[in-house]
């Protein structure tokens, strides 16, 4: 069965950041990731990590202003020194927690930009987020994030973000596969993962259509988790979802994956 880390972002919302790692471990999480550490001392959470014996495995690159709205910079050719900045801080902060996966948001489309000019400037950003980040064997992530959620983003489905991978040719550039926004765009889950498996370094889950835990919407987590096991993917599967009541009470779904 896949290894599931818990997204300290979305779950155990009712406790301080830094608490949510003891009430991941307590749940049976070996592994946590999040969307944002910035907010808290690289020292403060890296003590908490170390005290509860849990890995924290993806973290995101800055956003820009995330309350007014604004989902990464990547592909905005206005903003090439602020996106430059966010590489430098997000690697210093994943070096601090032992991170090796950082993921880059593409950001929404620029007004004013055409989509080949945000591309470019979005494969431009890329090779040197990649590059930054080799030498500390880390690996970047892009990931398509559905329109329903966030009208206007760049990167939407997995063919495009191929598509990139492959024009930026990095070797350490990967696709973050997230289930939830795949299936939010009418894709065919299965038989994304088949086509893409390779390119893949990280997963996340949440069920449609309430971004909420499995079990709760339409799709068939026990017949993707049975293939993610047939492909052979070994790595880290990110519960990215709001759950619908109490954390912990929802987690059933997990305990019925478990041995």
């Amino acid at each position: 069965m896949p290894k599931f880390a818990a997204n300290l972002s979305l779950m155990f919302a009712h406790l301080d950041f830094p608490d949510r790692v003891k009430a991941a471990r307590d749940c049976g999480f070996k592994a946590v990731e999040c969307l944002f550490p910035y907010a808290w001392p690289a020292e403060v959470l890296a003590a908490a990590l170390r005290e509860h014996g849990l890995a924290l495995v993806l973290h995101n690159l800055p956003p820009g202003d995330w309350d007014k709205g604004e989902r990464g910079m990547a592909c905005d050719p206005a903003r090439g020194d602020e996106f430059r900045a966010g590489v430098a801080m997000a690697a210093q902060y994943a070096n601090a927690l032992g991170v090796k996966r950082l993921h880059c948001l593409a950001g929404l489309l620029p007004p004013g930009v055409t989509p080949q000019a945000a591309r470019a400037c979005y494969i431009e950003n890329l090779r040197h987020a990649a590059r930054v980040l080799a030498p500390d064997g880390m690996a970047l992530l892009i990931e398509p994030i559905n329109t329903f959620d966030m009208p206007g983003y760049f990167l939407t489905g997995s063919d495009q973000a191929a598509d990139i991978i492959a024009a930026c040719a990095e070797p350490n550039l990967f696709m973050q596969f997230d289930m939830y926004h795949l299936q939010r765009m009418g894709e065919d889950v299965g038989a994304a993962l088949r086509r893409h498996l390779p390119l893949i370094g990280h997963m996340q889950l949440a069920d449609v259509p309430g971004r909420h835990e499995p079990g709760t919407g339409e799709m068939d987590y026990p017949a993707l988790f049975q293939l993610i096991d047939a492909l052979g993917y070994d790595g880290w599967i990110g519960c990215e979802y709001h759950p619908l009541g109490d954390t912990a009470a929802g987690l059933r779904w997990l305990r019925k994956c478990q041995p």
